[in-house]
C-alpha cells in the first residue's frame, strides 16, 4: 500500500501489531461502533481504502473489524466512500437484526482476531 493509512479497529491483536506502522483509532466496542466511527472520518474528508465487508466472514458472525481510511482528508466528502460505508452499516445492521453474533469461546475469538488481522496485513502488502 502506498498511500498513508489509519487503521480503525477493535481488534487489539491489530491494533497491536499495526501501531508504529501507521496510526492507529483503537475502539473499545463493537464491529458496529468500528463501521460508523469509520463513516464519520469518511464525513470529514477522508476515504475508504479497503472495503468494510472485505472476507468471508459475516458481521454477526466475528465481533471484530479493521478498516484502513486515508490518513488525509480530502476538502470534499468522497461519495463512493459514503455510499460503501453506508451501505456496508445496513448490511451489519439487517444481518444483526435476523441472526446476533454468538458468544463465542476465547479460542475462536482469537482465531476471529487473527482472521481479521490476516485481511488488513494482506491489503498493505
Amino acid at each position: 500500500m502506498i498511500e498513508q493509512a489509519i487503521a480503525v479497529t477493535n481488534n487489539k491483536m491489530a491494533a497491536d501489531k499495526l501501531e508504529g506502522k501507521m496510526e492507529v483509532i483503537y475502539i473499545d466496542g463493537t464491529l458496529m461502533d468500528v463501521l460508523k466511527i469509520s463513516r464519520d472520518y469518511i464525513h470529514k474528508g477522508h476515504r475508504l481504502l479497503t472495503h468494510p465487508l472485505s472476507g468471508s466472514v459475516k458481521p454477526n458472525e466475528t465481533p471484530y473489524k479493521t478498516i484502513l481510511i486515508s490518513k488525509f482528508n480530502g476538502k470534499t466528502i468522497d461519495v463512493d466512500s459514503l455510499s460503501i460505508i453506508e451501505y456496508s452499516i445496513h448490511t451489519c445492521e439487517k444481518l444483526l437484526k435476523n441472526k446476533t453474533t454468538p458468544r463465542w469461546p476465547q479460542k475462536i475469538l482469537d482465531d476471529f482476531k487473527l482472521i481479521d488481522f490476516d485481511l488488513i496485513y494482506n491489503a498493505i502488502n
